[in-house]
């Protein structure tokens, strides 16, 4: 039984990262339809970030997020205004996303990789390697205080989108865009600025990916997969289901982990998403697809 509590609670540390992964991924699908592949190497980008403030500062990655969070919505701001702010009225805008985001993860994947080679890094804070026990149950640190983290920032963002005048601007972009428009929204404006809060989103991710996992530039790949189970789990563009999703899959991920082997783990993002995909399209949360 023990064992099986600490599963949980490990599965459950890691699932809570994993959201806030996830989270502006399918917060940026929801509002604008753009299936940004970039988005692990920007969480990257976020990792490199708190690495070398670190390094050079000594600030602790958790305090290091919201430095973390505002390079990276700089950055996503300029990304939207430079390459996707054009043809957003496109109707093949989701299609021509693909490839316009693919375009960027490979750019900043060969930037960062020329910038700080394809070594791999780890911040090492103090709690990095730390346990807590209870009994029997060990749970390390790092991951405790890393789903933590990752869990008050979502309660901080579904708490922005619910309460906020801004907010309720996002949450009816993203049921509908056309009313949103007609009812006065400034969907241009929203779409910009949700697109730098989804970016920003992988910045403060990043900031705990950095000590939770060894990362180099191109450790990106290993996680578009990974990513795209979590949103198509719980529905694309439903910020509650890949929360959801996250928590389920990891700890299902930490099951088969411990009792099949380790390499079998990360099998289980895949697998989900094929049987996702076959069985229910819209996933747990989505609305149901209407045929053409």
């Amino acid at each position: 039984m023990s064992n099986v509590i600490q599963i949980v609670i490990l599965g459950l540390a890691l699932g809570g990262v994993y959201a806030l992964m996830a989270s502006g991924l399918t917060l940026i699908f929801g509002v604008m339809r753009i299936v940004n592949l970039a988005h692990p190497v920007l969480i990257i980008a976020g990792a490199f970030v708190t690495f070398w403030l670190f390094r050079l500062y000594g600030i602790d990655p958790i305090l290091a997020m919201p430095i973390a969070a505002i390079a990276l919505f700089c950055v996503g701001v300029i990304l939207y205004k430079l390459i996707f702010e054009k043809e957003a009225a496109s109707a093949k805008y989701s299609e021509m996303t693909v490839l316009l985001t693919f375009a960027v993860a490979m750019i900043f994947d060969g930037l960062l990789g020329w910038l700080f080679t394809n070594t791999q890094r780890v911040t090492t804070p103090s709690y990095g390697t730390d346990a807590i026990f209870i009994g029997d149950v060990f749970i390390p640190t790092g991951q405790l205080y890393a789903g933590v983290a990752s869990l008050v920032v979502i309660g901080l963002l579904l708490l922005f989108l619910q309460y906020t005048r801004f907010g309720y601007a996002i949450r009816a972009t993203t049921q509908n865009r056309a009313a949103a428009q007609l009812m006065g929204v400034n969907v241009g404006l929203v779409s910009l600025v949700t697109f730098g809060i989804g970016i920003g989103l992988a910045g403060a991710a990043g900031s705990l990916v950095s000590f939770i996992f060894s990362f180099f530039p191109a450790k990106h790949w290993e996680w578009i997969a990974i990513l795209m189970s979590l949103v198509v789990l719980g529905g694309m563009g439903k910020l509650g289901g890949v929360i959801a999703g996250s928590l389920i899959l990891s700890v299902i991920a930490a099951f088969v982990g411990a009792y099949i082997g380790s390499t079998w783990s990360t099998m289980t993002f895949f697998l989900a998403l094929f049987v996702i995909l076959l069985v229910r399209p819209q996933g747990l949360f989505g609305d149901k697809i209407e045929e053409a």
